[in-house]
């Protein structure tokens, strides 16, 4: 069946970009409509604050384009809010998503949607030839190893902004914070099907990249939330209630190994061990409790949950 396509691209100060990618987006989905692929289109550009002329440029490209959408950010809101928006406008039933840097190639969305066809629900991009330098690439592998090893999910390339998905994962996974980076995960923790596709990355044209140095720090403290809600969101006592039990009887076996260095009349009081001691049990019995407090919020919130479900077959009548 033909789809309805939708391009969600966030872009910040790329006003020297946009016109290029624009021209190219819209020859190649007029291409792919005359050929059958797709029956319907549209461009959605989120201008995430951008300070040069990037929202004059696309209001400029709209009057020209009229399959353009622009939505403009009043200060820079980071690219998860922005793909957000950009899922909530976006009508096509697959949704493909790409930067505004010039870098990804639209001449890769056939290929894309070649592959979502093949019964899959997320198609992401790899980018195996980078013309980064070491400073970014390193970084990026340390990451995509470290995410790959604790999701389970065999991906070269979580971070890749070229991503083809269907209407269900836009509609059901929720982006905020810096979880973009971690779509593919957030996808496949809901039960979807993910694969991943070589993708050609190009050599930056205009300007420089938006991402400090600030992002990996965030990064991993976003790696740390989406490896909790995955593994402890629905048992979050497992977590809490093993290292409070372990650091409750470390406590308890260095109070009683004191309890018996007292008795022995041996003085205790001034003993480093002690305060430790005690601070061990006490840490111990609250991870415990934090835990079973958790336990409670996860039971008061079972009945207001969604449940990704995937199909449902109803009965026949007979």
């Amino acid at each position: 069946m033909k789809s309805f396509l939708s391009i969600v691209c966030p872009v910040y100060d790329e006003q020297e970009s946009i016109p290029t990618l624009v021209e190219e987006l819209c020859g190649l989905l007029a291409e792919l409509k005359t050929k059958g692929r797709i029956a319907q289109y549209e461009i959605i550009f989120v201008d995430d604050g951008s300070r040069d002329g990037t929202f004059e440029v696309l209001a400029r490209l709209r009057e020209e384009y009229p399959a353009l959408g622009v939505i403009r950010f009043r200060t820079n809101m980071g690219k998860a809010a922005a793909l957000a928006e950009g899922f909530k406008a976006c009508r096509g039933d697959v949704v493909i998503t790409m930067d505004g840097d010039l870098q990804d190639d639209p001449a890769e969305i056939p290929r894309l949607l070649s592959k979502l066809e093949e019964g899959f629900h997320l198609v992401s991009g790899w980018k195996a030839k980078r013309n980064d330098p070491i400073s970014k690439t390193l970084p990026s592998k340390l990451y995509n190893w470290a995410t790959r090893k604790a999701s389970g999910i065999p991906l070269h390339d979580f971070n890749c902004g070229l991503k083809a998905y269907r209407r269900e994962v836009v509609d059901e996974v929720q982006v905020y914070g810096q979880m973009h980076r971690f779509l593919p995960v957030l996808a496949h923790w809901r039960g979807f099907r993910i694969s991943e596709i070589e993708v050609h990355l190009r050599a930056r044209r205009y300007g420089r990249s938006k991402f400090g140095a600030s992002r990996f720090a965030a990064g991993l403290l976003d790696f740390m939330t989406v490896m909790f809600l995955m593994k402890y969101r629905r048992r979050p006592l497992h977590l809490f209630g093993l290292l409070g039990l372990g650091l409750f009887f470390l406590g308890l076996l260095i109070n009683i190994y004191l309890a018996i260095v007292w008795f022995q009349t041996h003085a205790i009081g001034g003993r480093p061990l002690l305060t430790f001691g005690l601070l061990s049990t006490i840490l111990g019995f609250q991870f415990i409790s934090i835990g079973l407090l958790g336990e409670m919020m996860v039971h008061m919130m079972k009945d207001r949950e969604a449940v990704p479900v995937g199909a449902t077959l109803s009965p026949k009548e007979e």
